[in-house]
């Protein structure tokens, strides 16, 4: 009996730390629930000790969707929005959600969480993503971004939109701009970031206060639970590479030319982030300055509409309703407008 012992338990083991067996079609169960699936995609190596992935999120498709919508998360970030995937389903969109390598459900031990030198590494991811929608039969496809993730979405879109056949591309609050003042915009952030490309790992910011955290988290003064390990709530150590590769994107997307229809969405009103709490960051933007957003989110394209949400936060999605029922409103009528007629 003992032998025996020796000889199963190891084999229990395995079994007990394997990960979850894969569906039929390639998808394996997700943190989110029964509704959603995940599936890991490998990346080409990008000279890391460990080759990078990112992975797909899907939630359960409906029997006719009128197209599929990719959404890209912000810094410090990854999908989490549920309320997002399950409103998209409702609205009859096949909807896929993505954590970039390095972020998320794409974490790997040996590299360097939320870093990059350059976001068009992450277009290589998208890439890949939307190969794997499309696989899945989905034509006609709209882009969705947060933040950064939105500043990324409208990198690729313009280099890449025509050639994916992107339908739309929504933004929710994009980072187009630093929330400075003029000196530390035009001349310190341009300088440290082509300093970045001699020292691109120079810490140049450390982490942030936790007011934003605060105001999204349940069980402070916000709604929602995400796992704080894949998004800190004092944010993340920003490195001069890392803010050179944000600031060349910002120009890329400054000079105009995506083709699609695109809409800017952001908060009515901007504060600025303090060292208390103020109840008021409950109904603006305290990461982003709206002038900007909307000043350049005009300059995107031929075809922009911009719209702003009245006692949203940065994350339009995340603020309290009526906000949030705002955005989903205007998100919807836009994509729907752009989708009509269109066949999967």
């Amino acid at each position: 009996m003992t032998k025996l012992l020796i000889r199963i338990l190891p084999l229990v083991a395995l079994l007990l730390a394997a990960p979850a067996p894969l569906a039929a079609d390639g998808y394996a169960p997700d943190i989110l629930g029964p509704a959603y699936a995940q599936r890991t995609i490998a990346l080409p190596p990008d000279g890391g000790a460990v080759p990078p992935v990112c992975t797909l999120v899907r939630h359960t498709p409906p029997t006719h969707a009128r197209a599929a919508l990719l959404y890209v998360h912000g810094y410090n970030d990854y999908f989490f929005q549920a309320a997002l995937g399950d409103t998209a389903t409702r609205r009859g969109y096949a909807f896929f959600a993505i954590d970039l390598r390095d972020y998320g459900r794409s974490i790997r031990p040996g590299r360097d969480p939320f870093y990059t030198d350059d976001l068009r590494s992450y277009h290589t991811d998208l890439d890949s993503a939307l190969a794997a929608i499309r696989r899945e039969g989905y034509g006609p496809v709209v882009l969705m971004g947060h933040s950064t993730g939105g500043l990324i979405a409208a990198d690729y879109v313009r280099l890449h939109g025509r050639r994916q056949g992107i339908r739309a591309l929504a933004l929710n609050s994009p980072f187009l701009d630093w929330n400075f003042g003029w000196a530390l915009r035009r001349v310190a952030i341009p300088v440290v970031g082509w300093l970045g490309r001699l020292w691109p790992r120079w810490k140049v910011q450390g982490e942030g206060g936790t007011n934003y955290a605060r105001s999204l988290l349940a069980g402070e003064r916000g709604e929602w639970r995400y796992d704080t390990l894949w998004k800190k709530p004092h944010g993340w150590a920003k490195r001069a590479g890392w803010l050179g590769a944000v600031t060349r994107a910002q120009r890329r997307v400054g000079r105009g030319g995506i083709a699609c229809p695109v809409l800017v969405l952001s908060s009515d009103s901007s504060l600025r982030d303090g060292d208390g709490w103020d109840d008021r960051y409950l109904r603006t933007d305290i990461v982003l300055s709206v002038t900007d957003i909307q000043r350049r989110g005009a300059r995107l394209g031929p075809d922009v509409e911009r719209a702003t949400v009245r006692g949203g936060m940065h994350d339009l999605i995340l603020s309290r309703r009526p906000a949030r029922d705002s955005a989903y409103a205007l998100l919807f009528d836009f994509l729907d407008r752009h989708t009509a007629g269109a066949a999967p």
